[in-house]
């Protein structure tokens, strides 16, 4: 069962979403009261909507997201999820993200409790992420389709009690639990390069640490990705264009998440996702289809927790020599490395 904490950020989640926009501006209105209790609380803050009609631009024009089934995804199944339709699913990772999912299952909502990230994705990011969706729909970045944010200050944000920033997007799982006798045979691979120097797997003293959280640093694939020589050059094609974007926003650290189901499984995918790469790409001896979208792509090298990381890790390399870290790399670095982790995933047949 969610703590209260979590029933707490749920709720102000919710009602960000399903408030009238036509009344936020009324909303918004200051007096000492409000702002009063709206500093004093720990857990349940206002959140408003940023940027709501670009969001909602990319939901319509580009995604051909129904709005009306958008909304429903975030209030239906009220008499099971504590009356607001969003799942919590705990805090995962390092970065103190906390992660709800909607009922069903359409849609994921991931804080962003370090200023650095929400900044960048605000500030430096939001624009050129629009603008590049845009002219780039089957784009294998994720598909953010709403960012919230706090409307006062608050002592819960300010104590880092609760995250003060949530983005939303698409769940390319959002159809594995349809069958639950079968949910296990999905797998779900979080890839990043492999030959940099990861400190919070490799200096953590193990008491502070759950086996499950270090298992999500990254992942494995043990496999390959087997597909045809075409649909390698339309695959790769994209994500050289993807990590080019990535690049000119000078981001780090993402990853490709990647999923595995048998192809026999005939899953429902929402018509609003329909590309060959979220609906599922069958693999060419037919046993397998994938999925892949590129996740995580918040960690900027400009922003000053970045810098601060970096001078950190080279003067703990002048000791350790452990080599680097994917989040103080060079943005050209990261994709070049990234690219050949891709290539090295992939074995062409027929």
């Amino acid at each position: 069962m969610a703590n209260k904490r979590q029933k707490a950020i749920s709720r102000s989640i919710h009602r960000a979403l399903i408030r009238d926009q036509e009344n936020e501006v009324e909303a918004r209105r200051y007096n000492v009261l409000t702002l009063l209790f709206a500093f004093l609380s720990i857990w349940q803050i206002r959140l408003v909507r940023i940027s709501a009609e670009l969001f909602k631009s990319l939901r319509n024009e580009v995604w051909n997201i129904d709005e009306a089934d958008y909304v429903d995804s975030f209030v239906c199944n009220k008499e099971k999820v504590g009356g607001d339709g969003i799942q919590p699913m705990g805090d995962l990772g390092y970065s103190g993200s906390t992660f709800f999912k909607t009922a069903d299952s359409k849609f994921l909502i991931k804080s962003l409790p370090r200023r650095s990230e929400h900044s960048f994705f605000q500030d430096d990011f939001l624009r050129p992420y629009y603008d590049y969706m845009k002219s780039n729909p089957d784009s294998f970045l994720v598909r953010i389709t709403d960012f919230l944010g706090t409307a006062y200050s608050a002592i819960g944000t300010l104590c880092q009690c609760t995250p003060s920033h949530h983005v939303i997007m698409e769940n390319v799982l959002c159809d594995r639990d349809d069958d639950a006798r079968r949910a296990e045979q999905w797998e779900t691979y979080d890839l990043k390069p492999v030959d940099y120097f990861y400190p919070e797997r490799d200096l953590l003293p193990e008491p502070l640490t759950s086996e499950e959280t270090m298992s999500r640093l990254f992942d494995e694939f043990k496999d390959k990705i087997r597909i045809t020589k075409q649909q390698y050059s339309e695959f790769k094609r994209k994500i050289e264009e993807d990590t080019k974007f990535l690049r000119s926003v000078n981001t780090v650290d993402y990853s490709l998440f990647l999923v595995r189901y048998p192809a026999y499984l005939r899953p429902r995918t929402p018509t609003d996702r329909k590309s060959e790469w979220r609906e599922g790409a069958i693999s060419t001896d037919g046993k397998w289809k994938y999925r892949a979208v590129l996740l995580d792509f918040f960690w900027a090298k400009h922003k000053l927790q970045a810098q601060a990381m970096t001078g950190v890790v080279q003067t703990f390399n002048v000791i350790g020599r452990k080599g680097p870290m994917s989040i103080t790399t060079t943005a050209e670095e990261y994709r070049e490395k990234f690219l050949q982790m891709v290539d090295g995933l992939v074995e062409l047949q027929g």
